[in-house]
């Protein structure tokens, strides 16, 4: 790494808490995904551990960059807004869709003598 033998310890000690604490939030999220039962329980953990992971992982580019160029360095901000929005919207949209498949499912349409679909039950 260009200029990192410059970087004084507490921000290199800083950096790297932040940047395991990172690894270590997505590695419980993936471990989540494996080992919860169903898809809507296998589905939360990825989304936290990705959202925590990814933020603490940016924070800890903040301060690396920050403390070697010195000045502020924010673009990281972006990515995680971006992050931050798009995780949890592709959540909704996944359960919601998977709900909507698992009710559809559970009600399956039988003919009536009118000949109209109505749901069973």
């Amino acid at each position: 790494m260009t200029g990192a033998a410059d970087l004084p310890a507490w921000a290199a000690l800083l950096t790297a808490l932040l940047v395991l604490l990172g690894a270590g939030l997505a590695l419980v999220g993936s471990i989540g995904l494996l080992r919860l039962e169903d898809f809507y329980q296998r589905v939360h953990a990825p989304t936290l551990g990705a959202t925590l992971g990814a933020g603490s992982i940016l924070i800890g580019s903040m301060v690396f960059f920050s403390v070697l160029q010195s000045r502020p360095v924010l673009h990281e901000i972006l990515v995680g807004v971006f992050l931050t929005v798009t995780t949890p919207v592709t959540l909704i949209l996944l359960v919601k869709a998977t709900h909507h498949r698992d009710l559809d499912a559970e009600q399956p349409a039988t003919k009536t003598e009118a000949g109209d679909d109505r749901p069973a039950g």
